[in-house]
């Protein structure tokens, strides 16, 4: 499976590629930073991000997109701009049919880490050890990137096969509630 991870900001996004399944060493495909300025219209600021994505999109072709869900924090406007970058990744993804999960801080940093409450300095020597890397990968928002990527392999999958389990179970009760009805 290979999982483009996204970790949305307006000024930078981070963006790095994981190749890997459950229960084999995960590989490092590429990893960067989308950066716009500050001094430049959202709007504008937007397009760049679109631009940076889906090129990444189209050069590394994604078995599925994971994005950093967008919570709470004190500054709205840090809020705003990621949850503007966010929507953009999302799009970009669903333009293409792709699968889109959404993970919490918590449980990425709980997923790479074994903590919830892990800083970025723990995440980031995680997701160096995870991947096998020479060096850790730089800015943070770049291995919060690679560690959404692992975090949706290592769970992706098994929730993938919760929902479709899930969905079966509805077809087959909806299919028996139409035959008691007759």
């Amino acid at each position: 499976m290979r999982v483009l991870g996204i970790d949305p900001g307006l000024t930078r996004c981070g963006i790095g590629v994981v190749d890997g399944e459950v229960g084999r060493p995960l590989t490092l495909v590429d990893v960067n930073v989308i950066r716009t300025s500050a001094d430049r219209p959202v709007a504008e600021r937007l397009v760049t991000i679109e631009k940076g994505i889906d090129a990444w999109l189209d050069d590394y072709a994604p078995d599925a997109v994971a994005v950093e869900r967008v919570f709470a924090r004190s500054d709205s406007s840090t809020i705003m701009g990621t949850a503007q970058a966010s929507g953009i990744a999302m799009v970009a993804a669903a333009r293409r049919g792709l699968p889109i999960a959404l993970h919490t801080p918590s449980e990425v940093k709980a997923a790479v880490s074994g903590s919830g409450r892990a800083d970025k300095a723990q995440v980031t020597a995680m997701v160096t050890r995870i991947l096998r890397l020479d060096a850790p990968p730089k800015p943070a928002d770049a291995a919060d990137a690679l560690a959404l990527a692992i975090t949706h392999i290592w769970r992706g999958g098994a929730q993938a096969r919760i929902d479709a389990a899930m969905a079966r179970q509805q077809l087959a009760l909806a299919a028996h509630q139409r035959s008691s009805r007759r």
